[in-house]
């Protein structure tokens, strides 16, 4: 999976919060644990900044497309407001 250099950084600065992938970072992480991780435990600021290095149309695709695993690793309260969210600004 080739990424840009731009999620390359955004995932170097929040390095922190993949602290259980091995390194580089920028790589191993999926589309799917990037959207998961930083709508569990971002800040406001850090969601807005994915929203504009991924697009909203693209994070709510992945969000969506996360939905029909078994195990879905989203607080149920954070998966309701991002539900409504993108159901509002990205449908």
């Amino acid at each position: 999976m080739e990424r840009t250099p731009e999620i390359k950084k955004f995932i170097e600065d929040h390095q922190e919060l993949f602290w259980y992938s091995p390194a580089p970072k920028g790589e191993t992480v999926s589309d799917e644990l990037l959207v998961e991780t930083i709508l569990n435990y971002g800040t406001m600021e850090e969601i807005q900044k994915m929203f504009c290095i991924m697009g909203i149309t693209r994070v709510a695709t992945i969000f969506r497309g996360m939905t029909g695993r078994k195990k879905l690793n989203i607080y149920p309260e954070l998966y309701n407001y991002f539900n409504l969210y993108f159901d509002k600004y990205a449908s």
